[in-house]
């Protein structure tokens, strides 16, 4: 044995350890309210507690493993902390730039590690019933904040024409809409197309019913909708799917039934995951890890629950090719996004499908 590279690996051992820890201490601080608590400037730990309401010997300890963390800075003379510039820009505000939202995804899959190493023993997998309904939450708050500022220059706007079609007025469809934020907003900026959400979650699209209520949009609608089942008498101009299929029990089933739905000169936005279908390309990819960890607590194993594919986040591009070329989908552009862990994958169908694919 290479003792050298054991003592190394256990240096790297805790240092993982140490991130784990950390990731709970910033959800802690984001459902407390503890980082824009702090983002207000200098204070003690009495100081902090009163500022966000909170009971000061908590908020005393968490200050000890994020300042020990080098989250937040310590100034001995005056016992204040104080939360640097730099750092409360990753950590605070309503932006695509707090990174604090995505602590409580980790956290929350903490809870069904029990049921995920059963799988592991048994097969099959956690059906997604059981995520419900705070994975939905979590979803809405992570992209939210994501897409209120990038889906229109990040997204709408990377496909030339689409945008100015958008303003005519198109029919546009989007599959695993989730809560529906993104077809709400792209119904309030274009208000001559009209816009359809489906899920298989209602609760939802109960939600995404309610926001269309509350800004008064007349042109998006959301329904309770199998993807691998549309109706047989729709079709659309304009498809999208915002990290919606490598999930799904069938994957394979959903993409052809927009291929058959999509309109011969449509556009289908495919946003997933940037990375390669082949292990030893992602190795070396600082995000590959959680990104295989997301999957096998999540992504993964409801898909399998359902007798599915299991693709699994990391699905990578080659097989998305080759599950949209199936779809008829060939004629296909992949553009960077604004987020590291996303492509954008720019889909049309050249060629009319007028019979309904395999599901």
């Amino acid at each position: 044995m290479n003792e050298a590279k054991a003592t190394k690996f256990l240096g790297r051992i805790g240092d993982i350890y140490v991130g784990a820890a950390l990731t709970l201490m910033i959800d802690v601080g984001f459902r407390a309210g503890l980082w824009d608590a702090a983002a207000e400037g200098p204070a003690t730990s009495e100081q902090l507690a009163k500022r966000a309401g909170l009971d000061e010997r908590y908020v005393r300890e968490w200050l000890g493993a994020v300042t020990t963390g080098e989250i937040m800075e310590f100034d001995s003379p005056s016992g204040t902390f104080s939360l640097p510039e730099e750092h409360a820009v990753s950590l605070t505000g309503d932006g695509a730039s707090n990174r604090s939202v995505n602590a409580g995804l980790l956290t929350y899959l903490g809870k069904h590690v029990d049921s995920v190493v059963n799988a592991f023993r048994e097969g099959g997998g956690v059906p997604y019933s059981q995520f419900r309904p705070e994975f939905t939450s979590l979803m809405d708050q992570r992209f939210r904040r994501e897409y209120n500022e990038k889906l229109f220059d990040g997204y709408i706007r990377v496909v030339p024409g689409l945008e100015e079609r958008l303003m005519e007025g198109i029919s546009v469809c989007d599959i695993g809409c989730g809560t529906g934020h993104n077809m709400n907003l792209m119904a309030a900026a274009y208000p001559a197309s009209t816009l359809t959400g489906y899920d298989i979650a209602a609760d939802a699209i109960e939600l995404a019913r309610a926001e269309a209520t509350e800004m008064g949009l007349s042109n998006v609608s959301f329904e309770v909708q199998d993807a691998t089942a549309l109706p047989d008498d729709i079709s659309f101009d304009m498809m999208t799917t915002f990290d919606a299929i490598h999930d799904q029990a069938n994957p394979q089933g959903s993409l052809n039934e927009i291929g058959r739905t999509l309109k011969p000169d449509g556009v289908y936005l495919m946003i997933d995951i940037k990375a390669s279908s082949d292990l030893k390309n992602n190795i070396g990819n600082p995000l590959a890890p959680y990104l295989y960890t997301v999957s096998t607590m999540h992504c993964m194993t409801v898909s399998l629950a359902a007798n599915g594919a299991g693709l699994g986040t990391v699905w990578g591009r080659e097989l998305a090719l080759e599950m949209l070329a199936k779809a008829g989908l060939t004629d296909v552009e992949i553009l960077d996004s604004s987020n590291p862990t996303n492509s954008i994958y720019v889909c049309r169908r050249p060629v009319a499908v007028t019979s309904r694919a395999s599901r």
